[in-house]
């Protein structure tokens, strides 16, 4: 969704900064390999923000034909899409380019040559492109109304949808819904709405399992969250996905209204969702869209000075949604958020208590804030739900059009941790913290990681301007709360 431009802080950088090789010790490696020889596969995906408007001259046909018939709509471009698209751009003061057709059947074809049969595939929301709204009423004419709109969306989402079943056949795919999502405008929606009622027929269907697929259509409408059991051989598994934008400050109903009793009782629902998986020793994966915490890009670029009191930028208008993982960290195994477009690591802690939460934050496969595309592949330990591994798969390039893509870095190799537990990211994040400078080999790896897919001077400036605030970067990758970050980032008086 945001926009990571780094221009604040790039500025005042004056010398590139290479990335060391591997930090992973022959030990780490060893302790990894027997750990996930019984490990299964999962695909993860973030913020797709596929772009039905990128060739404008088909945008009338896709409006009037099912999902089912856009490939053919769309796959050769019209002869005047250039143009029609850099005047669209221009009208809706887009500021960079999503997901074009040409780079999502890119991306599909990269996951299922690298894996063609995962267990399961987790989409963590942004379906829809950027300005969807603007670009809509542009092209659809006058006459186009809410339920206009509402429909086409729900009908780019079902298009996103099908293209990953046709791509992973027979293979559950779990979707969450993101800001851009919407059946009315960007961070809005309205309870049991039409465009709900239309993605939890999707979803339903891409869960495959008759048992969940009625999960999903019985409580997906309501607020755009679900609980299913997750697929064997996972042990005592389930996977939550919550629509989580009535928890952001932003949010309002279509109507523009604010409204905190949708926030409210997605929390309450969310805790009983928790407490029965508890009661039936079930390992919990929470899947969302915007991370909780401390939006620690927005707290730097707009300078706010935190030890002087001002206040950091949330990304939810509360810790709610942390208080309640955390409150179940024995029963939660992972957190896995999208939103950033980039690759993050968190630790969720509780703002009372010990309980403490590993969290995953899943790279883009938009490329709008200039990363290049990525995708990520995961090991998880079927007995306990555990992240064991993962590799980042980036694109060489951000167009779809002559694209490779290949391995980036694997988890296990550059950080030389067992698996993704707890206690694993806990040592990791305590050598981020006691590294001020950001100089250790741990540190460059993460900063060179963080914005995926540019090895180049360019990404050596981004990773290299990231080390500037590297201390308080630290910080919001441990603290959720304004309190515990400001902690965090101060000096002690």
């Amino acid at each position: 969704m945001r926009r990571f431009e780094m221009r604040v802080v790039v500025a005042a950088v004056v010398a590139a900064m290479g990335l060391s090789g591997s930090v992973c010790s022959a030990q780490g490696q060893a302790e990894v390999g027997a750990k996930t020889l019984d490990s299964v596969k999962v695909m993860m995906l973030s913020d797709i923000h596929f772009d039905p408007f990128h060739d404008p001259a088909k945008v009338a046909q896709l409006i009037t034909t099912p999902a089912s018939g856009w490939d053919a709509v769309l796959a050769e471009p019209s002869a005047t899409q250039a143009a029609d698209f850099a005047a669209l751009q221009t009208s809706c003061k887009a500021k960079g380019v999503d997901t074009p057709y040409v780079l999502l059947k890119s991306s599909l074809k990269a996951e299922r040559d690298v894996e063609p049969k995962p267990l399961f595939v987790t989409v963590s929301g942004d379906l829809m492109a950027h300005q969807f709204d603007c670009k809509f009423f542009q092209l659809a004419g006058a006459k186009a109304t809410a339920a206009d709109y509402s429909a086409f969306a729900a009908k780019t989402v079902e298009f996103v949808a099908l293209e990953l079943r046709q791509t992973f056949v027979g293979v559950p795919v779990y979707l969450a819904l993101g800001n851009n999502d919407s059946g009315c405008k960007d961070y809005a929606e309205d309870e049991n709405s039409a465009y709900l009622q239309a993605d939890a027929k999707s979803f339903a269907g891409d869960a495959l399992d008759k048992k969940n697929g009625a999960a999903i259509a019985s409580e997906f409408s309501s607020l755009g969250d679900y609980s299913i059991v997750l697929p064997s051989p996972m042990q005592h598994a389930r996977l939550i996905v919550l629509q989580d934008i009535f928890e952001s400050k932003k949010f309002t109903n279509c109507a523009g209204k604010s409204d905190e009793s949708s926030a409210a009782a997605q929390i309450a629902w969310l805790h009983t969702q928790l407490a029965a998986a508890k009661a039936a020793h079930e390992h919990v994966w929470v899947m969302a869209h915007i991370p909780p915490g401390i939006d620690a890009y927005s707290t730097f670029s707009k300078g706010a000075n935190v030890c002087s009191g001002a206040a950091p930028v949330m990304f939810l208008g509360s810790t709610q949604l942390v208080d309640t993982l955390t409150e179940f960290a024995g029963t939660v195994s992972l957190g896995l958020f999208g939103h950033t477009h980039m690759d993050e690591m968190k630790l969720f802690h509780a703002s009372a208590g010990d309980g403490v939460v590993a969290v995953k934050l899943v790279p883009s496969i938009t490329p709008v804030n200039g990363n290049n595309p990525a995708f990520t592949v995961a090991q998880v330990d079927p007995r306990t739900a555990t992240l064991v591994d993962y590799s980042v798969y980036a694109a060489s390039n951000k167009t779809g059009v002559g694209t490779t893509w290949a391995e980036e870095y694997r988890y296990s190799k550059t950080y030389g941790l067992p698996d993704y537990s707890v206690a694993s990211v806990k040592t990791l994040m305590a050598e981020f913290l006691a590294d001020k400078a950001g100089a250790s080999d741990v540190s460059h790896a993460y900063q060179n990681f963080y914005f995926v897919g540019d090895p180049g001077v360019s990404g050596n400036l981004k990773a290299a301007a990231m080390r500037l605030v590297w201390p308080g970067y630290a910080c919001s990758m441990t603290e959720s709360g304004e309190d515990g970050f400001r902690a965090c980032v101060c000096p002690a008086k």
